[in-house]
């Protein structure tokens, strides 16, 4: 199964030194999710030849622009490509506000219906689950009501051994897959364990926006797999990122030691940073398996 994240957005504010503000798209087993909307995200789609026909879910983090302001135009584009499946949208209770009133002014009926999920932020709940991954919030400290997400998958079936795969009838597959021994009409037992080898183990991926450091989030995100976490200035300017609740470099790396991830993406950089090199060694002092969010890149989770 396919369960991989592009960057489309990894800036901060502002989009700056070819960086655009915050976006990722999740490919489950080629479902995609659209993790933010900053502006410009639909063209970083097109140019990554990543087709937002095939978007259903939509999750918005908060209600600063650089994690949104995208949103309206990916919307109305869809409306007249003509889409006409929904779309589900989770995000804060006023962004449901925000979209009526743009559809409202510009006087748009969309051609197809939009599912709207609002999402607390005083504490994690599990907002969303299908046969292959649930979506839980993580409750962030920002300057405003903010959540990241916990995208866990469900743990798989068995994988049939090719080899012996032609030994037994087809009917017998699902069931050997799920663990279960067989018997065939002459009596014979399969067993699951003889035709099958264990599943891979469900990965998980946190979405760690914005947020200043903050323990009280590091409980949902415990063992993650692959850890997002925003890292957008230097440690030198620790009482910056208090000022505006936002993280150092060092401490999306001390979190991701704290919480046992297994890989650390750090992205949402300051405009002040041209190249991001400070950065990722920065992080990689205190948690080496750290990797920077450049747009583009697609990480294997």
């Amino acid at each position: 199964m396919k369960f991989e994240v592009t960057i489309l957005g990894s800036s901060s504010a502002t989009p700056v030194f070819n960086r655009n503000p915050s976006a990722q798209l999740l490919n489950c087993n080629e479902k995609y999710y659209l993790i933010d909307c900053g502006e410009g995200t639909q063209q970083q789609l097109t140019k990554y030849n990543l087709k937002a026909t095939r978007i259903d879910y939509i999750f918005i983090s908060h209600l600063h622009g650089d994690h949104y302001f995208g949103l309206i135009g990916l919307l109305s584009s869809l409306h007249l490509n003509g889409r006409t499946k929904s779309m589900q949208i989770f995000g804060p209770k006023p962004l449901l506000e925000i979209l009526e009133i743009q559809f409202k002014y510009s006087d748009t009926v969309l051609r197809y219906p939009i599912e709207f999920f609002p999402i607390e932020a005083n504490e994690s709940f599990k907002i969303f689950e299908n046969s292959e991954l649930t979506v839980k919030t993580i409750m962030l400290n920002h300057r405003i009501p903010t959540t990241g997400f916990l995208f866990e998958q469900k743990p798989r079936q068995r994988k049939l051994i090719k080899e012996k795969a032609d030994e037994i009838p087809m009917a017998y597959y699902t069931a050997l897959k799920k663990g279960i021994d067989v018997e065939l009409p002459d009596g014979k037992i399969i067993k699951s364990e003889d035709y099958t080898t264990p599943a891979d183990p469900p990965k998980s991926y946190a979405y760690c926006s914005d947020t200043m450091y903050d323990e009280r989030y590091f409980s949902t995100i415990k063992d993650c797999d692959t850890l997002y976490h925003e890292a957008t200035f230097l440690h030198e300017l620790l009482d910056r990122a208090n000022e505006t609740h936002h993280t150092t470099a060092l401490q999306a790396g001390e979190i991701a030691n704290v919480v046992g991830a297994k890989k650390l993406l750090i992205g949402h950089f300051s405009s002040r940073y041209k190249t991001l090199q400070m950065l990722l060694e920065e992080t990689q002092s205190v948690f080496e398996n750290t990797e920077l969010a450049i747009e583009g890149r697609t990480f294997q989770l």
